[in-house]
């Protein structure tokens, strides 16, 4: 019996931080998280302005936060939608800001992936731009 594509989406931890000793969910989802330093904090989600026509971000530039902001180790099958810069702030170890991957796709096989680290709590999904980039990419997916 052949087996028909099916697409995988998530949000924040529940994608990018599970399975941490499994190759083949790492390879599947295309990042991993590593840390969110400084735990709550005011930060900037960046459209990749490349990508800015792609339907999960159209119409959409940026948006201002108060959350988790996640640092993701990933790979370059991804298609980076939005992004994150970390700061470098005294007693850190690295000594220049870090761009992060927040929002991206991919593709495996013959399955779309959809990864969004923005946001912690549900009330991250009051935030218009977070809402549509989540519910968006939810359906992209499904496709």
């Amino acid at each position: 019996m052949p087996c028909r594509p099916a697409g995988l989406a998530g949000w924040h931890g529940g994608i990018a931080d599970s399975f941490r000793d499994n190759s083949d969910y790492l390879h599947l989802v295309g990042g991993q998280f590593a840390c969110h330093p400084g735990g709550f904090v005011d930060h900037t989600v960046e459209v990749v302005p490349e990508r800015a026509a792609h339907p999960i971000v159209a119409g959409l530039t940026s948006v201002a936060l108060h959350t988790e902001q996640y640092w993701v180790l990933a790979d370059g099958h991804n298609q980076v939608l939005a992004t994150t810069t970390l700061p470098s702030r005294q007693g850190d170890p690295w000594a220049e800001p870090v761009m992060s991957p927040a929002v991206w796709t991919r593709q495996w096989g013959e399955g779309r992936i959809f990864v969004c680290t923005v946001g912690h709590q549900p009330q991250d999904l009051d935030v218009p731009a977070v809402r549509s980039v989540v519910e968006r990419g939810l359906t992209w997916a499904s496709r």
